[in-house]
């Protein structure tokens, strides 16, 4: 906070700007005026500039350099009467109580959205007149955000600048740590309306909802067959393709899907994870524990799972 000999400090200049030399600059320091007859960053005859003695920036403004100071002694003089939040600036204020009153005094004229910032009416425009006038200089990809370049530039750093506490793992974003907070809290937001299930993440519950609209978005180019996953098209490609992307590290099989591999290291490792509950036999496939049912009941019941 700025004390009562400070600002008298910043009086004593408000009234030395009216003599001195012309090309005089008044520096402001802590309580203290000084001046000094260097010429003004402006060069201009009879042009006064105040300049902030912490940091060396200049104003042609005693309110200006006012306001400025604020940055340096953390003084907040506006406070909203509604939450007790404070600001350095009164326009910062003003913007901040559109907050309670929801008034929203910027219109676009394309689509009559409205706004409580110009700031936000500004970048909004951009959706309409296509502009995007951040541009990356590693892959030239553009953008109308600087926050959406920021964010895209991580992709070439690698930088994670944000790091889960519980368990240290970093992100590029600050939405992708939310949502993995919630595989530590348990939280799941999103909940169908159908079955009351819950899930963590928006798109699983759009991806979840397919089992009960049966809508199957992703189709097949070679054989017109539909998939309600795009995972799932992806593993139907390599039956065209004859694509085998896993690989088996003790025999170098190779096989189209994660599962079948899982399955086929069975052989070797001689995991057999699913038991016969009437003998406890056990089986390295699903399968061959089904048919061995039959010689109990002539049915699948009783199947088990050791894991």
């Amino acid at each position: 906070m700025a004390t009562t000999d400070s600002m008298q400090g910043l009086d004593d200049v408000r009234r030395g700007a009216a003599g001195g030399s012309a090309n005089s600059v008044l520096t402001w320091q802590g309580d203290r005026r000084e001046e000094s007859g260097e010429e003004s960053g402006r060069r201009g005859k009879g042009v006064r500039v105040y300049r902030c003695e912490e940091c060396s920036k200049q104003f042609s403004k005693l309110s200006n350099l006012k306001t400025h100071m604020r940055t340096h002694t953390g003084e907040k003089p506006y406070r909203c009467e509604e939450c007790s939040r404070q600001f350095s600036e009164l326009g910062h204020l003003k913007t901040h109580i559109r907050i309670h009153t929801g008034e929203k005094p910027y219109r676009c004229e394309e689509c009559s959205r409205q706004f409580s910032q110009l700031s936000v009416l500004k970048r909004h425009m951009q959706t309409h007149t296509g502009e995007k006038p951040y541009r990356c200089e590693e892959c030239s990809k553009e953008f109308s955000r600087l926050d959406d370049l920021k964010r895209h530039i991580r992709t070439h750093t690698g930088e994670k600048p944000y790091r889960c506490e519980e368990c240290s793992r970093q992100f590029s974003q600050l939405g992708d740590l939310k949502v993995h907070m919630r595989t530590h809290t348990g939280e799941k937001p999103y909940r169908c309306e159908e079955c009351s299930r819950q899930f963590s993440v928006l798109s699983a519950l759009k991806t979840h909802m397919r089992s009960h609209t049966g809508e199957k978005p992703y189709r097949c180019e070679e054989c017109s067959k539909q998939f309600s996953h795009l995972s799932q098209l992806k593993t139907h490609i390599r039956t065209h393709t004859g694509e085998k992307p896993y690989r088996c590290e003790k025999c170098s099989s190779q096989f189209s899907q994660l599962g079948s591999l899982k399955k086929h290291m069975r052989t070797h490792t001689g995991e057999k994870p699913y038991m016969c509950e009437k003998c406890s036999r056990q089986f390295r496939h699903l399968g061959a524990l089904k048919i061995h049912m039959r010689t109990h009941t002539g049915k699948t019941e009783g199947v088990s799972s050791v894991n």
